[in-house]
């Protein structure tokens, strides 16, 4: 049997690729409403104006599920490190071009066109690097602890969003407003060629995993890895996506709603909000994977589930603690929320892994986290926003989020523990 690779190399190849894309998806959506609105999507161009709508809020959304029909089936037909090394690349080369756009005032229409295609690619690329991230780990790793490796490739969001927003808030700090519209912008996005590299060399001492070995050994590779899951493991798909819709939806209210509750409806500093979401996305970097580790112990339903229950209730404190207007209370209710959080994504990469076998499991667990995120957090937002024009109270946003957290409770009752059953 192969040598494992070092816990450290493993863990930092698995965290590095999903650190990086978002860590681009979120410099996109923060320069998005800081410059692009002037830069390439003037007002007094309607056509550009759709652009920029359908660019924020659908293609990041929409192309995921692109990127896990196309590199779901390469993965399970080629590997898993070949489409890790694809993935990271893309996302790379795709930012660096963003950063190299030229303007509206240079080229016209044509530079907000170039920047939706580039969306759309980066999209794409985020929809196929999370499986192969979390198979690098759990294919590779120690069976035992399946759960906590697994949990390293979740910790890239949080990450990914923390290092964002510290290096638009230093280039903005170093720069006058003038440096910053004219080329300031740009420094982010060249910064991520770094992190490409770092992630090509530490990805490039990681083999191929054992069990991806195993069946191209007994030549028993999936033909067709999409079609195979839609019609045997179409199960399996919902159980996966469906145990997303919880954690998706307190996600994008705790983190997307919040902040646009905090300081237009309730009048807060951005300062202020950002800081409790900074923290906020700290302990949820740094709790996923020991929730991810208390699964293995005892179970992905118990502490999934246990997640779920409490983010139903929390739900209900978690805007009268903002209404407070309290700094120290404002706080409390975002570490809280996402530390609930953290205990459904930290044990969530193992579960949605353990629901597919080895000859379908990326194309399975890519289509099942892609398709959850447009019905979970990519329409959550504009749900709670919905809800809150219709009805003017938060308590109709908690109900939804206690409904989301519902169908995640359901989902995991319905099906068994997998945690100590062996990959086939």
């Amino acid at each position: 049997m192969a040598e494992r690779p070092a816990t450290g190399r493993l863990a930092t190849a698995s965290i590095v690729g999903t650190t990086l894309e978002y860590y681009d998806f979120a410099v996109y959506n923060m320069l998005a409403a800081l410059v692009f609105n002037r830069l390439f999507f003037p007002s007094f161009d309607p056509l550009s104006g759709t652009l920029l709508a359908f660019s924020t809020f659908a293609v990041g959304y929409l192309s995921r599920p692109v990127g896990g029909i196309i590199f779901g089936h390469l993965g399970d037909r080629y590997g898993r490190r070949f489409v890790l090394v694809a993935t990271l690349l893309l996302m790379g080369v795709t930012t660096a071009l963003m950063g190299m756009l030229p303007t509206y005032a240079s080229v016209g229409v044509a530079s907000p066109v170039m920047l939706v295609l580039l969306r759309f690619v980066q999209g794409a690329a985020l929809g196929g690097e999370w499986a192969g991230a979390v198979l690098l780990s759990v294919e590779h790793g120690d069976p035992q602890r399946r759960g906590r490796n697994a949990s390293w490739a979740q910790m890239g969001p949080s990450l990914g969003t923390l290092l964002a927003t510290g290096s638009i808030a230093l280039i903005t700090l170093l720069m006058s407003p003038e440096e910053f519209m004219q080329w300031g912008w740009r420094v982010p996005f060249f910064a991520s060629v770094a992190l490409v590299i770092f992630g090509l060399w530490i990805r490039a001492g990681v083999d191929e995993t054992p069990l991806f070995r195993q069946i191209e050994q007994q030549h028993s590779k999936a033909q067709a890895p999409l079609e195979e899951v839609l019609r045997t493991h179409w199960r399996s798909l919902l159980v996966g996506g469906g145990v997303r819709i919880g954690p998706d939806v307190l996600y994008s209210l705790a983190v997307a709603f919040s902040l646009s509750y905090m300081t237009t409806v309730l009048g807060l500093s951005r300062t202020l909000a950002l800081t409790a979401l900074s923290i906020g996305g700290a302990v949820n970097a740094f709790t996923i994977p020991l929730f991810g580790g208390l699964s293995d112990r005892l179970g992905r339903r118990v502490v999934y589930g246990a997640g779920a229950l409490f983010s139903l209730i929390w739900m209900f404190a978690f805007f009268p603690l903002l209404e407070t207007k309290q700094p120290g209370l404002i706080v409390l209710a975002v570490v809280v929320a996402l530390t609930v959080h953290a205990m459904m994504y930290g044990p969530q990469a193992a579960f949605i892994a353990e629901q597919f076998p080895t000859r379908v499991r990326y194309a399975g667990a890519s289509l099942a986290y892609t398709l959850a995120g447009i019905v979970g957090g990519g329409i959550a937002p504009m749900v709670s926003t919905a809800l809150l024009q219709r009805y003017g109270t938060t308590l109709a946003v908690s109900c939804y989020a206690a409904i989301a957290a519902l169908v995640t409770c359901g989902v995991l009752l319905s099906v068994r523990e997998r945690s100590r059953e062996k990959l086939n």
